[in-house]
């Protein structure tokens, strides 16, 4: 009788397996019968475009030195006061200029032991909105007394937009991959499932080459504003 019990809870035990994977949902199926395809096609495209600058920037500045830091900073002060009148009368707004550094050091003698005197420094960013009036601009800060020179920053007023339509191009471009390797693989490319965008922020790639500048002479070259996508397509 023990027998026959066991072989009856056997049997049943059996059946009940056998209904549990007849009504078990499709979603929880084992992943070995998934369909490797079901993915679709995954790419990487990108897109550039090429830009001319129509602005750009320069850090002017003045070191002072003197037998006392009051003396340093004075003078510093004076200097930069005159290096920012000359650059409004040049056509600089005063919205577009900006005080970049003030600074004070002792300036020690020839053996390091003592404090020989102070150096002061003051420097002032000028954004010139029209690149064939910056020449004019650095040659009325040096006339000032602007002794220290950085830039230019050449930046170009529509890069987001040029980003934008990079972005556009990148996009077209994964199309373009995704339909050569469905083709291949003798599919059908279907819709966008996903889409990432790579990179950082719309921000211009400068060509460094590009642009030549001097005192009296800035030339604006080109800029490529570069972006990049992750896309995936469905395919059938």
């Amino acid at each position: 009788m023990k027998l026959a019990h066991i072989a009856v809870l056997a049997a049943a035990g059996v059946a009940i397996a056998a209904l549990a994977g007849v009504f078990q949902p499709t979603g929880a199926r084992s992943a070995a019968g998934a369909d490797p395809s079901s993915g679709g096609i995954t790419v990487n495209g990108t897109g550039s475009v090429s830009v001319v600058p129509d602005r750009t920037s320069f850090t002017f500045g003045s070191v002072s030195q003197a037998a006392t830091a009051a003396a340093a900073l004075r003078e510093s002060a004076a200097s930069m006061t005159r290096i920012v009148d000359a650059l409004r009368r040049a056509g600089v707004a005063k919205s577009d200029l900006q005080t970049a550094e003030v600074s004070l050091a002792p300036r020690l003698n020839e053996n390091g032991d003592a404090v020989a005197g102070y150096t002061a420094t003051s420097s002032v960013t000028a954004t010139v909105s029209t690149i064939g009036d910056a020449g004019a601009v650095v040659d009325a800060a040096v006339a000032a007394g602007a002794n220290q020179i950085y830039g230019p920053d050449l930046v170009a007023s529509d890069r987001d937009a040029s980003y934008r339509t990079a972005l556009e191009a990148a996009v077209a471009d994964a199309r373009k991959k995704a339909q050569l390797l469905a083709t291949t693989a003798g599919t059908t490319l279907g819709r966008i499932t996903a889409i990432v965008e790579t990179g950082d922020t719309p921000q211009p790639l400068f060509d460094a080459g590009a642009a030549r500048d001097s005192a009296t002479e800035i030339e604006p070259g080109t800029q490529t504003v570069e972006a990049g996508v992750t896309v995936t397509f469905a395919v059938a």
